[in-house]
């Protein structure tokens, strides 16, 4: 979709193979969209804190690279909103498959022993990133690109459903059929980064569909009022939340398989973070 204003910025003309529904340079001259690039902080932030407590608390890298993963999308998406260039536009979406892909992994090898690679999924995993890779470049169409990362969300939403309602119904090994009662937190996780991520989807789907309406309303909004309707920020909000959420549940399942003592404790009295006691369970 094109911007409703030709305003010219730091960066030049657009180059990229998208232009979201915020109007470019219209708050400053140094990025093309603001809202859309400015959101991405919780992408940012948060996961260089939970990659530096998975670190402290010893557990696998392969958790380390999820929170990592989701910061090279979120410094991605702040390159390409900021500047709509389309070599941005490639450093924002091919993280989101290498990062999910990650995600997939981890959540897919949960229960194996401590430190156990699975190099057959990881070269499934890897054979699928390169063919995506090569065939978007070649084929530039953004709809394949979604429909790719979709694939690999919905791998994600059956697994940890599935996960989640087998081991609090009870058929699963004997010290995980208390896991709903002794660590509470597990379904919350599951159901809350599940609806907040889709409920991104939803505003994403608004932002694209009606978007017309979106500039016409700012046009006579206040400008405060405006912003609150900058959905495509929205969405980077809520997937990133949603996305973050998702890696504590993988930790906790991780965790609570290995007999480990996960605790969710809140940042500032806001911020979900996971935490592992040293100890083991009896």
């Amino acid at each position: 979709m094109a911007p409703s204003a030709d305003r010219q910025g730091l960066w030049g003309r657009p180059t990229s193979t998208l232009d979201w529904c915020e109007d470019n340079y219209v708050v400053s001259f140094y990025v093309a969209e603001f809202w859309n690039t400015v959101s991405n902080l919780i992408m940012i932030l948060p996961p260089i804190y939970g990659a530096v407590q998975t670190y402290w608390d010893g557990l696998e890298f392969r958790y380390i690279c999820s929170f990592l993963g989701l910061l090279a999308v979120g410094v991605g998406s702040w390159c390409f909103h900021m500047t709509l260039l389309y070599e941005m536009q490639l450093l924002d979406e091919l993280p989101m498959i290498y990062s999910t892909c990650v995600f997939v992994y981890c959540l897919y090898e949960c229960f194996k022993q401590e430190n156990s690679i699975n190099f057959f999924t990881i070269a499934l995993l890897l054979v699928f990133s390169v063919t995506v890779t090569l065939v978007y470049l070649q084929w530039k169409e953004p709809v394949f690109h979604q429909v790719m990362y979709g694939a690999l969300v919905a791998c994600l939403v059956l697994r940890s459903i599935f996960i989640v309602t087998w081991c609090c119904s009870g058929v699963f090994i004997l010290y995980l059929c208390s896991t709903c009662r002794v660590y509470p937190w597990l379904r919350p996780l599951c159901y809350t980064s599940l609806g907040i991520f889709m409920l991104g989807f939803l505003l994403w789907n608004i932002d694209n569909i009606f978007c017309n309406s979106l500039r016409a309303s700012r046009e006579v909004l206040p400008s405060g009022v405006g912003v609150l309707t900058q959905f495509h920020a929205w969405w980077h909000i809520f997937t990133g939340l949603g996305s973050y959420l998702h890696i504590l549940l993988s930790l906790q399942i991780r965790s609570t398989y290995l007999k480990h003592r996960p605790k969710v404790r809140f940042l500032c009295g806001v911020w979900p973070t996971l935490h592992i006691e040293p100890q083991r369970m009896n």
